[in-house]
C-alpha cells in the first residue's frame, strides 16, 4: 500500500501513523502504481496495531496544497486530544497541516521562506513535553521551530544543527538528529544526535554520527528518524546505511 513510506509515529492508543511521500510513477526503479494503474502516495494513514486502516488523509497519488491534498507529506504528530499535525515538507508546500481526530481539516500555516513560521523542507514534527508544544525539523533552514498547537510561533533554535528528525519526551527532553551537515552543508555543525531541553533549547548531550569520517562523501548518513522511551533509550533509524541503532542512557 506504500510506495515511499516516510513519516512514522505511534499515538497513545497504540495506533500507527505513517505517511507515503511518493510523487513519482516509480521508486528506485520499481512501479509505484497499484493494480489499477493508480499512483500510490501523497497520503497519511492511521492503522490499528493489527494493521487495519482506520483513517486516510490526502488523495491517493494526487499532489496539491488544498485542505485534502499534500505534496509529499513527511512527519506526523498526534496531540493528546487527537488532533493531527502533518509536515507537508518533501515537496513545495512547506507547511504544517492540522486536522481534527476524525480527519476534518482545521488549518494550515507556513510557506516557503526563512522567516519565523516559514519553512524550507519541514521534514519532521513532534508534540509533547509539559507545555504540549510542537517541534518542527525545519531542515533546509538549519533550525528547529517551536509552535503552540494553534500554529503561533514561539522560537527558532539553530543549536541543534540541520534537523532531519525531532522527538520530545515526556520529561521535556528534546532529541534532534542531524544527518546532513558537513563542511559544505551547514558548515560548523557536526552530524549526529543532539539532546537538550524542550523548554529552553539548552543542550545536554551529543552522539556523533558513526559514519562521521565520511560526512563529506555521503550526502546523508546517521539518523533520519529518531525516538526515545521514558528511560531515555534512543532508537535511531539510519536511512542512508539502512540500519537501526539503539543507545542506552548511562547514569
Amino acid at each position: 500500500m506504500f510506495a515511499f513510506p516516510h513519516g512514522f509515529t505511534v499515538d497513545r492508543q497504540g495506533n500507527v501513523w505513517a505517511s507515503d511521500a511518493n510523487a513519482s510513477d516509480t521508486v528506485l526503479g520499481i512501479s509505484a502504481k497499484d493494480s489499477n494503474g493508480v499512483r500510490r502516495g501523497e497520503q497519511v494513514f492511521k492503522l490499528s496495531p493489527a494493521g487495519k486502516v482506520l483513517l486516510t488523509l490526502g488523495k491517493k497519488g494526487v499532489a496539491g496544497n488544498g485542505p485534502d491534498t499534500f505534496d509529499q507529506p513527511s512527519g506526523i504528530a498526534v496531540a493528546r486530544n487527537g488532533d493531527i499535525f502533518v509536515t507537508d515538507g518533501h515537496g513545495t508546500n512547506d507547511r504544517v497541516v492540522k486536522f481534527s481526530r476524525d480527519g476534518r481539516f482545521i488549518k494550515t500555516w507556513g510557506h516557503h521562506g526563512a522567516g519565523p513560521g516559514e519553512f524550507d523542507q519541514p521534514h519532521d514534527i513532534s508534540i509533547g513535553g509539559s507545555q504540549g508544544r510542537l517541534f518542527v525539523a525545519d531542515r533546509s533552514n538549519n533550525r528547529v521551530q517551536v509552535f503552540d498547537q494553534d500554529g503561533n510561533f514561539i522560537a527558532a533554535w539553530t543549536q541543534f544543527g540541520r534537523p532531519s528528525a525531532v522527538f520530545v519526551g515526556t520529561d521535556d527532553t528534546l532529541y534532534v538528529s542531524d544527518s546532513q551537515s558537513n563542511s559544505t552543508v551547514n558548515p560548523g555543525y557536526t552530524r549526529g544526535i543532539t539532546i537538550g531541553s524542550a523548554k529552553d533549547g539548552s543542550l545536554t548531550a551529543f552522539i556523533p554520527d558513526p559514519d562521521l569520517a565520511r560526512a563529506d562523501v555521503n550526502r546523508i548518513s546517521g539518523a533520519s528518524g529518531i525516538v526515545a522511551d521514558d528511560k531515555g533509550t534512543i532508537y535511531a533509524a539510519d536511512v542512508g546505511p539502512h540500519r537501526l541503532r539503539k543507545y542506552v542512557k548511562v547514569k
